[in-house]
């Protein structure tokens, strides 16, 4: 089994970019909002070590918003609970999908928590800063403050950038990012 991983910005298009392999996704953002809405073991232990912010089940984003403003270190806090669960979930997945050719990895902090191989084939996301803002302005729940928290977490893009396979740029216009995937995608197969 061969991994291809997303990696870049915060608000890039990884997600997109993913979905157009048309081979299987771990999509993290995805399992991370499911484990919210239906793990009480998740809630629990948030609700131990944020008894001041995490009150409700299914565990409301918003409470998580405060308390990551309230102490830059809640943010650790809430990753040493939903990290774990959420590696549990990516290893379920591989094993699901372990007769699969290729998988994708949609995982934000996947170099920084040490989840990538040596062998993976990253493929760095390249959008224009303005255009990223541009769509996270559009997003509902857009803060940009708990959004510079996120990015202190990540390794500089530079060094991502570096580290990747393929560099892969998105202009947000689907056919144009379609064409790209498919070029990749070619070269990945016929090196495999």
């Amino acid at each position: 089994m061969i991994r291809i991983a997303m990696v870049g910005d915060i608000g890039s298009g990884k997600s997109h970019v993913a979905k157009q392999f048309g081979f299987p996704v771990f999509n993290a953002d995805k399992e991370v909002a499911s484990l919210y809405k239906k793990n009480r073991e998740c809630f629990s232990k948030l609700k131990k070590i944020l008894p001041k912010y995490i009150s409700t089940f299914p565990i409301n984003k918003k409470e998580l918003a405060i308390a990551i403003m309230a102490n830059e270190q809640n943010i650790k806090k809430i990753n040493k609970v939903v990290h774990p669960a959420i590696k549990i979930k990516m290893f379920n997945f591989v094993k699901k999908h372990r007769k699969e050719k290729f998988i994708v990895l949609d995982i934000p902090l996947l170099i920084e928590n040490k989840i990538n191989k040596k062998n993976d084939i990253l493929i760095f996301v390249d959008a224009k800063k303005k255009e990223i803002l541009k769509r996270l302005r559009k997003r509902s729940n857009f803060n940009s403050r708990i959004i510079e928290k996120f990015k202190k977490l990540q390794l500089p893009l530079e060094f991502k950038k570096k580290k990747s396979t393929f560099i892969i740029k998105n202009n947000f216009n689907n056919n144009f990012v379609k064409k790209n995937v498919k070029k990749i995608r070619k070269e990945i197969l016929l090196n495999a």
